[in-house]
């Protein structure tokens, strides 16, 4: 006796998966990257990579490329929404908001948004897994499949003369950064870019988690490398921004979702 006929697959075209959205104008791609910066925000400080008002996550502006949006100076990252975001041009003034910007940070930033072009988003936070990992002037190995992503795509700052205020020291940030995704910042902690908002703040999310990972093995025994056939594979497989977009996605519709104040 036959049993019941199983279901036919589903065609793909009426199965959703979201992708980056095309924008019809400057305005929604602007209204986009600073809701996406103020979700990141969210993000960050929930997780305590906040220290004070170190940290800063900065998103190119669509049409004055060299204008950027950026956190306030001194507000909490939990309370940040899309109005409180502040525009400042390269020097660090600010042309749109009622805050000041953290000059320091903002150098640092303007000076690797001029050297890559490519990119929308720099992310850098004092995190604890990360600072520690500077702290020992490392970078990371390719133990797991998440810092496989990184394997020759991460570079070391190799040096720490005190707080960046000057654009001559953010030129050589953005310098030892050169073509990578990812800079460890010796004595100083993790910096990401990206070509979205939420490219960068994987990246950066993904890359404190892999150092809280590898201080821990290093702790524990001795960690066994993937071999560098494998970690280049790897890499070329999930170390794209496009997949860094994808697996934020859950995040952003979480914060999204749970505090929608954030929008306004």
């Amino acid at each position: 006796m036959l049993g019941p006929t199983p279901p036919l697959p589903l065609p793909t075209d009426r199965l959703r998966f979201a992708m980056p959205p095309m924008h019809e104008s400057v305005e929604d791609e602007r209204r986009h990257r600073k809701e996406r910066l103020a979700g990141a925000l969210r993000i960050f400080g929930r997780l305590g990579f906040e220290d004070g008002v170190s940290g800063h996550i900065t998103a190119r502006d669509p049409e004055f490329s060299d204008c950027f949006w950026v956190n306030p100076f001194g507000m909490p990252f939990k309370h940040v929404t899309v109005s409180d975001l502040v525009l400042a041009n390269s020097d660090g003034q600010v042309v749109e908001g009622r805050y000041h910007v953290n000059q320091a940070a903002f150098t640092v930033h303007a000076q690797v948004h001029a050297a890559r072009p490519d990119v929308v988003a720099v992310a850098h936070c004092h995190s604890v897994h990360g600072r520690a990992l500077a702290a020992l002037g490392e970078l990371l190995d390719p133990i797991t499949q998440e810092s496989c992503a990184f394997y020759e795509d991460i570079a070391l700052y190799d040096a720490y003369s005190g707080v960046a205020v000057d654009a001559a020291q953010g030129r050589r940030i953005a310098a030892a950064l050169g073509s990578n995704k990812a800079l460890v910042l010796r004595n100083h902690g993790l910096l990401t870019v990206g070509d979205s908002v939420d490219a960068a703040a994987w990246w950066f999310l993904s890359l404190e988690r892999s150092c809280q990972v590898q201080l821990t093995a290093k702790a524990a025994g001795r960690p066994v490398l993937i071999d560098h056939k494998a970690a280049v594979a790897t890499r070329e497989q999930l170390g794209g921004d496009l997949v860094a977009w994808i697996n934020y996605q859950p995040l952003w519709q979480d914060v999204s979702r749970s505090e929608p104040d954030l929008l306004s």
